[in-house]
């Protein structure tokens, strides 16, 4: 098994996390209602899908 031969400075260490960086979800108009969504997704806003109604909105579910 490897086993490291010195010490990693805090120096190299910092520099090695702060690459870890949240990514921004890709987000896309709506085709029908034109708020954004996640892409590939059904809107939450109008239930719309590939100008399709996949889930059927009703008056409680828009408030």
């Amino acid at each position: 098994m490897a086993v490291p031969k010195r010490k990693v400075s805090k120096q190299r260490k910092h520099k090695r996390a702060a690459n870890w960086k949240a990514a921004v979800p890709g987000l896309a108009e709506c085709p029908q209602c034109h708020e954004l969504k996640l892409s590939h997704r059904v809107c939450g806003n109008c239930g719309y899908y590939d100008h399709k109604e996949i889930v059927k909105q009703t008056a409680d579910d828009k408030k």
